[in-house]
């Protein structure tokens, strides 16, 4: 299952690399915009850092980066000024449709066959899985 899973991450970085190419950007940097357009509610490199089970420095150097190529900005929070707000800049627009549309073909291509069915009872075993290995972290935290 594990060979599986990194196959498909495997997948998803080598089609996402065209739209690293055709930006400059490294896969890294694709995905911390990806992951930004996609939940516009954690937008703190800590939630990325947290969510998409990155190193802080891979994160961290990858935001600069953005920065420096205007597709990011910084804005501190209002109540909070240690924490610092990641927004996209219009300049992402370009990237975050080619983003879509790779992630579009994604799917497609590896939901190819299976029916609503086949997909809901896999979208329920997936979640009860991941929560249990959130569980099984969270003791082994505590132990």
């Amino acid at each position: 299952m594990l060979v599986g899973m990194r196959d498909l991450v495997r997948l998803y970085e080598k089609m996402l690399k065209q739209v690293c190419t055709d930006h400059h950007l490294t896969v890294v940097e694709a995905e911390v915009v990806s992951f930004l357009q996609n939940n516009p509610q954690k937008d703190t490199a800590a939630d990325i850092v947290e969510l998409r089970k990155l190193s802080k420095a891979a994160v961290s150097k990858a935001v600069e980066s953005l920065i420096q190529k205007s597709i990011l900005k910084r804005s501190p929070d209002s109540k909070d000024r240690r924490k610092i707000h990641l927004i996209l800049q219009t300049e992402a627009a370009l990237v975050t449709e080619q983003i879509d549309a790779v992630r579009e073909e994604f799917l497609r291509e590896i939901l190819f066959g299976f029916t609503m069915e086949e997909l809901k009872e896999n979208e329920q075993f997936c979640r009860r899985l991941f929560e249990n290995a959130k569980k099984s972290e969270r003791k082994k935290e505590e132990s």
